[in-house]
């Protein structure tokens, strides 16, 4: 995957930007989304105490230093990749079954949040400053 390009996530879109670490590559992204105000609550409660097999499967997958934050009923997650084929990777995640129940709770937490056809709850974000 090329600096700049996107990969839509079953569910959204993000951007991406890529660094050095070490001998690999680390990809950075970020995300933002709008909870629905009703939702907000749960949404806060279900990432209090994330499901062990989901914490398991985003590491499996090559996720590290992921992140949410919340401002009012917006989200921010930001997180780094750091293995070799991102695309099996989010097929690995999408195709886990305790990932795949989590997400029937997180999902309807979310408005439809999209600036262009290739996301529906997230907007990519365009990485504009870069420290290690």
């Amino acid at each position: 995957m090329a600096v700049g390009e996107r990969f839509i996530f079953p569910f959204c879109a993000v951007c991406l930007f890529v660094t050095r670490k070490g001998n690999g590559m680390k990809r950075c992204f970020g995300q933002i989304g709008k909870l629905k105000r009703d939702k907000i609550e749960e949404y806060c409660r279900l990432h209090a105490a994330v499901w062990p097999g989901v914490l398991k499967t985003i590491s499996e997958c090559n996720l590290q230093n992921y992140s949410i934050f919340l401002c009012d009923d917006l989200v921010f997650s930001y997180f780094e990749y750091v293995g070799e084929d991102f695309d099996a990777d989010m097929e690995k995640m999408a195709q886990d079954p305790v990932t795949q129940e989590w997400w029937t709770h997180t999902h309807p937490c979310f408005e439809r949040f999209a600036f262009d056809s290739n996301s529906e709850f997230y907007h990519d974000m365009k990485q504009i400053f870069y420290h290690p």
